[in-house]
């Protein structure tokens, strides 16, 4: 059965079987879709994702998130995982934008999609409306093998067109792009590698205007 394209697209790359299978047999496991939650508190509607995965020598698949001008985002709490290369921390925004890379060798894949709310009708629940804003195919890393895991600084993966011309990469995304290349390289992976800790306990994205302002509300 077909899947709908945007369906699809908010569940990361499609992967050939043979990939997905070997991902598997060497415990890389990446969370790459996205689902839209309704925060009741704040009354609106937001995006959830899963930064994970990581590598071993051969292979690496990961997704990270960055907001609308690819900056970090802070997550909303870190997962310990039995095992590594997994789940790593979720994130929570009204709008995400998802880098997704897969490598095997040298050669990797890259995915940038933009994920928010759309636009709510008839008191219904809002579609959640997907965009890519870069699809690399069959481009090159330039790292050396050997020196692959927590020390690898790898360049930005390199993808060419059909006709042998250079793809370039949106600049806006080149940071987190980065950070990914990193995941895909990160073997053993147990940290997060764009997301970032929130500056304090219980961060909110999650409706801190709606506590601070229910509060002033009842002391006046």
């Amino acid at each position: 059965m077909q899947r709908e394209p945007g369906v699809a697209l908010r569940r990361g790359l499609s992967l050939p079987r043979r990939a997905v299978r070997r991902l598997a047999e060497v415990g890389i496991f990446v969370r790459p879709d996205v689902s839209l939650e309704h925060q009741h508190l704040a009354r609106r509607y937001v995006i959830r994702g899963v930064e994970s995965g990581g590598a071993i020598a051969e292979i690496g698949r990961y997704a990270s998130f960055a907001g609308e001008e690819g900056e970090p985002l802070t997550y909303l709490h870190p997962i310990d995982a039995v095992g590594v290369n997994g789940l790593h921390a979720v994130v929570v925004a009204p709008v995400l934008v998802r880098v997704e890379m897969f490598r095997a060798g040298r050669t990797c894949e890259l995915l940038i999609t933009k994920h928010w709310p759309g636009e709510a009708k008839g008191g219904r629940r809002p579609p959640l409306e997907s965009k890519v804003l870069f699809r690399g195919i069959n481009g090159y890393l330039e790292v050396e093998l050997s020196k692959k895991g927590k020390e690898a600084k790898p360049d930005l993966p390199i993808f060419y067109s059909r006709a042998g011309e250079l793809v370039e990469i949106p600049a806006t995304f080149h940071a987190a792009v980065e950070a990914v290349a990193n995941g895909i390289l990160c073997e053993g992976c147990s940290h997060c590698h764009y997301l970032v800790p929130p500056a304090v306990a219980n961060p909110v994205l999650v409706g801190a205007e709606i506590g601070s302002s229910s509060q002033a509300g009842s002391a006046g």
